[in-house]
């Protein structure tokens, strides 16, 4: 893992903790915390941050209930502007809310174990808390959006009010999203409401709007997934891990920028969403509206795709530059062959600093293939790296990784035909019979998982079919490992808990950029002892010709799945014929006066 280090030594003195030294220069002039953030951000975005912190700590709390908390911590924030030296005013963020939400009458009543984090000290007290935030929890009831005039008028009203309920009815059902994606959405609705409420039929306005609103939402969820994946990175494998597969993303996508500007960049990304990560939403907003000021800044350096983004107003910035199109590569970039296997002085330049070597190695590769999944670039390197740590003791290294681009092409290969494979059988056969083919895989790899979960897995691995292999080629393979690291990952999450079988537990154990290929190379579970029959698992009676499409294809599915957990060696073709049979059965039989009966006889 140590090729992951990515900072070297002159950098980290000379850029990475450059932002540091700010802060700490920065918290020296400011002997209050809540003070410093409240005068950086001003009252109304601070108090949007404070409800979007409670409601994701406290989501089962009504917008009322929370907004009494607000107003308490938006009082001390007052107070300590007024007087730094105040006592309470000293506190670090976190504990101020920490210590709000331990205050709160009857925690135990609503929250049950919860309230026994508020024995623990910080920042294990923290932890505690972030450990029963529930993602889209199934408490809270689907959003039902009010009357047309009835938005308008309470927008014309009171703004701050309506707003505010709605950074609080999306940070409570996304409690692991960061702020200033909320912030960034609450802006678009707002610019829904602006666009829709003069005119003369608001209703139809909205209605044309709901699509976009509903696309909201299915964003939030999106950004709210992709973003607890990044905190589980930094969590589960370390900063080292997070910063190798920032820095491969940002060499891809900003090719022209220079390696220095790059690092500083990654280490600085690191240490805000770490602010994220930990729930800490008031200085991960702050911090991030810097990082995004000083990126903007210095657009020219990074990209010629970031001029409309940093024309927009602070809080839309974000949204813009995370969707903005890769720059374009720099001409007649010379080919890496000559200085990483043609050199025969390599092993000169990396044994003195490995990290710096590599982490160069990372930000050259990547900028010439944006092609690539950074997973992919990190598989790539990681072999580099074992390659040179073996020829660098042998008498003629020149020769030893002189095969270096055979041992690449390997990894390219297995993951090219891994997405051209899937995105042939999609486009090719269509949904219905893709999710079947992965039900198949997957049920044979690891029949241990409930019939549920498995159709699950299978969903969302044919959505990454989907959303992917309808993409231009060069998009396809960083889209389709992107998602399906985040299914992969999910999948050792629960594994951690209840363990599955010594396949799973193996291609977990893997470094981050290896699960993938461990997953797809997994073949049948041979250990496994298949249950015994049980005739309630393929009971078939009227409802499935009656019950509606989508419940009449999950109900085939998991009969599919449960068959396959019974006969786990069954080819191909048996289940095929199986397959056939079945439907030949439904269709005849769905068309009879006594369906059950002419079930139970076929």
């Amino acid at each position: 893992m140590k090729w992951l280090t990515l900072i070297s030594f002159i950098f980290l003195l000379s850029s990475a903790r450059s932002r540091n030294l700010q802060r700490i220069a920065r918290d020296a002039d400011h002997k209050s915390p809540i003070a410093h953030r409240f005068n950086d951000l001003k009252e109304e975005t601070f108090k949007a941050v404070t409800m979007i912190t409670f409601a994701q700590y406290l989501q089962k709390c009504s917008y009322d209930g929370l907004s009494k908390l607000v107003k308490d911590v938006v009082d001390l924030a007052h107070k300590c502007v007024a007087n730094e030296d105040a006592p309470e005013c000293t506190k670090p963020l976190p504990t101020v809310f920490l210590d709000e939400i331990c205050q709160v009458e009857k925690l135990r009543d609503s929250y049950g174990d919860m309230a026994d984090c508020c024995a623990k000290a910080d920042p294990e007290r923290n932890h505690c808390f972030l450990s029963f935030k529930v993602h889209q929890p199934d408490f809270i009831p689907p959003y039902q959006r009010p009357a047309a005039d009835v938005i308008c008028n309470e927008y014309k009203d009171d703004r701050v009010q309506l707003l505010g309920n709605f950074v609080y009815t999306v940070a409570r059902r996304n409690p692991f999203l960061h702020a200033p994606a909320i912030l960034g959405l609450a802006a678009e609705y707002e610019n829904a409401l602006k666009s829709c409420c003069p005119e003369s039929d608001i209703g139809a306005c909205l209605d044309a709007k709901v699509q976009q609103i509903s696309v909201i939402k299915e964003r939030a969820k999106m950004i709210g997934v992709k973003q607890q994946h990044g905190c589980r990175i930094l969590e589960k494998y370390g900063q080292r891990t997070f910063e190798a597969n920032k820095l491969a993303r940002m060499s891809q996508k900003y090719p022209n920028a220079p390696f220095e500007e790059l690092v500083k960049m990654v280490h600085d990304v690191k240490d805000v969403y770490k602010e994220c990560c930990e729930g800490d939403m008031i200085e991960c907003v702050d911090d991030w509206s810097e990082l995004v000021t000083s990126m903007c800044s210095k657009q020219d350096v990074f990209s010629s795709k970031l001029k409309p983004c940093c024309e927009k107003p602070v809080v839309e910035r974000t949204k813009c530059i995370m969707e903005a199109e890769f720059d374009d590569k720099p001409d007649n970039l010379p080919s890496l062959v000559e200085k990483y296997i043609q050199d025969k002085e390599v092993c000169k330049s990396y044994e003195p600093n490995h990290d710096a070597f590599l982490s160069e190695f990372v930000y050259e590769y990547s900028r010439r293939h944006p092609e690539f999944s950074t997973q992919l670039i990190l598989r790539i390197t990681k072999g580099y790296e074992t390659l040179l740590d073996k020829c660098c003791k042998t008498d003629n290294p020149a020769d030893c990784y002189g095969n270096a681009v055979e041992e690449a092409n390997k990894h390219v290969k297995e993951t090219q035909d891994v997405v051209k494979t899937n995105c042939d059988l999609f486009n090719t056969h269509g949904e219905a019979d893709f999710l079947k083919g992965l039900l198949i895989r997957y049920t044979k790899k690891m029949p241990q998982v409930s019939t549920d979960t498995l159709l699950e897995i299978g969903k969302k691995m044919t959505a990454v079919g989907k959303k992917c292999c309808s993409l231009p080629e060069e998009k396809r393979m960083s889209c389709s490992e992107h998602y399906l690291s985040i299914i992969i990952e999910d999948m050792c999450k629960r594994q951690e808990s209840t363990p599955i079988n010594d396949q799973v537990s193996q291609c977990c154990s893997e470094l981050y950029s290896y699960r993938r290929p461990c997953f797809t190379a997994m073949g049948v579970d041979t250990k496994f002892v298949p249950p015994p029959f049980d005739p309630n698992m393929f009971n078939f009676d009227e409802k499935m010709c009656s019950a509606p499409p989508a419940e009449r294809e999950a109900g085939q599915m998991k009969l599919l799945i449960n068959l396959i957990k019974r006969k786990p060696q069954m080819t191909e073709e048996q289940i095929k014929t199986i397959a056939d049979g079945f439907t030949t059965m439904m269709d005849k039989c769905c068309k009879q006066s006594n369906v059950d009966e002419c079930l139970g006889e076929e």
